[in-house]
C-alpha cells in the first residue's frame, strides 16, 4: 500500500510540497518572536522614513525569511491541486501551528533542573526565562497570525483562479505574483491590527499601538514584502520548470486541466 502511494508520481509530489509547505509555515512562527534589523544585517544604516507621521525603519520578524517561499508554495499547490489542495494544507497546518504552541505551553511550565536552569549556556544566566520569552509568544499574536495566514491563503487562491481564468496557461508570473501581492496586503494588515490594535484592547493584557503607529508599520512591511514578491518571481519559473520535467509533459498537463476544471464547477456551484 505504501510503496503503491509513494510511486504514483502526483500523490508523491503532494507529500512532497505539503511536507515542505508545513515545515516552512511553522517553522515562520517559531522564528517569527526575533525582530531583526534588515539595515544593519546587509551592512546600512536605518532608513528612518517617514510614513503617516511616524518613523519607520526595516525592523521586520525573522518569520519574513520564510514567508515567501509559504506563498510560493501555495501557488505551486494551487496550479496542480486546486483550491481543495491548498485549503486541506492551510486547515491542516493551522491545527498543526495550535498543537504546536499548546505543546510550548506545558514544556514552558515544567520545571527547570537547576543545573540547566543557571549557566547551562554561556552567557545565559537564566535558561529557563530564555525559553520562555523565546517560546512563550502572547495569545494576541498566535491567534492574529493564524487569522491573517488562513485569510491569506484563501485569497490567494481566489485570486490566482480568477487571473488563470482570463490568462489560461500563459503569463505564470501574473497569477502567482499578483495573487501573493494582494493576499500578503491583507495579511499585513490583518496580523498587525488583530495582534497590536484590536485584540490588546479586547483581552487587556497589554497596551494597544495607535492607529497610526499600526498603518506606519504595515505599509513598511508590506514594502518588503511586495519587493520580495517580485524578486521570488524567477523562482516561482524555476519550481515550475523542475516539476515539469518529474511529471512529463502530459501528466503536468492533465493536473493542471483538472485543478482548473474542479475550480470552474466550484464557481458555478455557488
Amino acid at each position: 500500500m505504501v510503496s503503491t502511494i509513494i510511486s504514483h508520481k502526483p500523490t508523491r509530489l503532494f507529500l512532497i510540497l505539503g511536507g515542505f509547505f508545513i515545515a516552512n509555515t511553522l517553522l515562520a512562527e517559531i522564528m517569527g518572536v526575533k525582530l531583526f534589523s534588515l539595515e544593519k544585517t546587509i551592512g546600512t544604516q536605518p532608513l528612518n522614513l517617514r510614513i503617516l507621521g511616524n518613523s519607520f525603519s526595516f525592523n521586520l520578524t525573522a518569520g519574513v525569511l520564510l514567508w515567501p517561499i509559504v506563498f510560493v508554495m501555495t501557488d505551486i499547490i494551487n496550479e496542480y491541486y486546486g483550491r481543495k489542495g491548498v485549503r486541506f494544507l492551510s486547515f491542516l497546518t493551522i491545527g498543526l501551528i495550535a498543537y504546536a504552541f499548546i505543546m510550548l505551553s506545558g514544556a514552558i511550565r515544567l520545571y527547570p533542573a537547576d543545573f540547566w536552569n543557571h549557566n547551562y549556556f554561556p552567557g545565559v544566566p537564566d535558561s529557563n526565562k530564555a525559553y520562555e520569552g523565546i517560546f512563550g509568544q502572547s495569545q494576541a499574536i498566535i491567534i492574529a497570525s493564524l487569522v491573517a495566514f488562513l485569510i491569506g491563503q484563501l485569497l490567494d487562491v481566489f485570486i490566482f483562479h480568477r487571473i488563470k481564468k482570463v490568462t489560461g496557461e500563459k503569463m505564470i508570473w501574473l497569477r502567482a505574483t499578483g495573487s501573493t501581492l494582494v493576499s500578503q496586503l491583507v495579511d499585513s494588515f490583518v496580523v498587525l491590527f488583530l495582534a497590536f490594535y484590536f485584540l490588546p484592547k479586547i483581552m487587556g493584557n497589554a497596551t494597544p499601538w495607535t492607529f497610526g503607529l499600526v498603518m506606519t508599520v504595515c505599509i513598511g512591511n508590506y514594502i518588503y514584502k511586495f519587493i520580495v514578491a517580485l524578486l521570488m518571481t524567477p523562482v516561482i519559473y524555476l519550481v515550475h520548470g523542475v516539476i515539469e520535467r518529474y511529471l512529463g509533459k502530459d501528466l503536468s498537463m492533465q493536473m493542471k486541466q483538472a485543478a482548473m476544471n474542479r475550480q470552474t464547477a466550484n464557481d458555478k456551484e455557488l
